[in-house]
């Protein structure tokens, strides 16, 4: 997965459909996540997946009033359309994605 910073964070996330992760290498349910959405972003061709160090990049996590991590924010065309704020099972997530795709 690509890694955002705050300098590149809007030009990744302005065209198409991106899940972004805010997370941190103290975060455990952060690296639990990780193989989850590595494996949506190989099997969905209709979004990209990429994840921000909140620790690294404040002025994104702030701008996106993160608040806990991990925060899955999804982007239709630079507009966030969801946010997903723990770890879940891949099940799950893909029904909350699947769900707001949908909308």
């Amino acid at each position: 997965m690509q890694q955002l910073t705050d300098a590149t964070f809007a030009s990744q996330v302005g065209t198409g459909t991106v899940l972004v992760e805010f997370w941190a290498q103290w975060c455990g349910p952060c690296h639990m996540l990780t193989p989850v959405l590595e494996e949506i972003d190989r099997e969905r061709d209709d979004l990209t997946v990429v994840k921000i160090n909140a620790d690294e990049n404040t002025a994104t996590a702030r701008d996106h009033q993160v608040m806990s991590l991990p925060t899955l924010l999804l982007f239709r065309d630079g507009v966030p359309i969801r946010q997903i704020v723990g770890a879940r099972p891949k099940s799950r997530l893909l029904a909350e994605l699947d769900d707001a795709l949908s909308a």
